[in-house]
């Protein structure tokens, strides 16, 4: 009788292992296909450009803004990483294409190494909130992308718009997303910048060097319009600082006024000799020193400047 009891038992347990295997073998996953992400074209027309500072890179801007796909997706739960959209109005909602108009306020980086003769790019960046680059791929659509001609920016021209897809990667996060980027390049007008920053230097230069003409006796009088020339510029020079932010690097205007406080002192300082040398009754030399300057200067100050022009620029 225990004989059989314990063959019974061996043939349940056996039966339940047998069980067990076939339910595992069944549970086990298979390799299903992976599914392709999905693409939405994108399609970008602004309509206007405004308060754009270049102190802080901020600006506004509006536009419309179509998202497609084909054969109809869930609707993308898009932001703007660089910016805050501050009035949005759906105007067509359709299962295969959305269609927004949007103001939104903007952050873009300022490079001022060349500045008045900057040139700026305006970005605007928007990605999917939850839908990383496995699950959703941005696509510029360029046929319904543009500017509008009423587009206007002061003291700027636009330069050809550019639409870009780039992947954002949150390392701290582990996801990547896709990144729809829309960038307009404002390129300053060469004019404007010369008449409003180069022209008062210009003159106020020119004014000095004219002292090199007048005569010998006269150099008290030299002395007066290179000290005055020396206060006018450092004058303009704060009223230009005031147009750019604090900065960790020399842009071209400060470049371009260093050299002409350089060239102020070489003035100041070779008029100083002259007066030395009157007082200490060395005429020949004296003569000899303001036949050689006196239109020379002319010669040797824009080359000066033009120097830095072509290194800089």
């Amino acid at each position: 009788m225990a004989e059989r009891l314990i063959m019974i038992r061996r043939m349940i347990a056996l039966l339940a292992l047998g069980a067990l295997a076939f339910v595992g073998g069944q549970a086990e996953p298979r390799n299903s296909p992976r599914e392709d992400p999905v693409e939405i074209s994108v399609g970008f027309y602004l309509l206007s450009l405004s308060r754009f500072d270049l102190a802080t890179g901020t600006f506004t801007a509006d536009f419309y803004i179509s998202l497609k796909c084909a054969g109809g997706c869930p609707p993308p739960e898009f932001e703007f990483v660089n910016g805050r959209g501050v009035a949005v109005e759906k105007m067509l909602d359709d299962p295969g294409e959305r269609f927004y108009r949007i103001q939104a306020a903007f952050f873009s980086p300022v490079n001022l190494r060349r500045f008045p003769f900057d040139r700026q790019y305006l970005t605007i960046a928007l990605e999917d909130k939850k839908r990383t680059v496995d699950q959703l791929v941005f696509v510029p659509n360029l046929r319904e992308s543009a500017i509008d001609e009423n587009v206007f920016c002061p003291e700027w021209k636009l330069g050809p718009w550019t639409a870009v897809i780039r992947t954002h990667e949150y390392k701290i996060y582990n996801e990547t997303f896709s990144q729809y980027v829309f960038t307009v390049p404002l390129i300053k007008v060469t004019w404007s910048a010369i008449i409003k920053f180069i022209l008062p230097v210009v003159f106020i230069v020119l004014i000095m060097l004219s002292s090199f003409i007048l005569n010998l006796d006269k150099i008290t009088t030299r002395l007066a319009m290179v000290g005055s020339a020396l206060v006018a510029t450092v004058m303009f020079h704060v009223s230009l600082s005031n147009q750019a932010p604090a900065l960790g690097y020399l842009t071209f205007a400060d470049k371009f006024m260093i050299l002409t406080y350089f060239i102020i002192l070489l003035c100041f300082g070779f008029n100083v000799l002259l007066l030395e040398l009157c007082e200490r009754k060395a005429e020949k030399l004296v003569e000899a020193l303001h036949r050689s300057t006196q239109f020379t200067m002319f010669i040797v100050v824009p080359v000066l400047y033009l120097f830095l022009f072509v290194l800089v620029l």
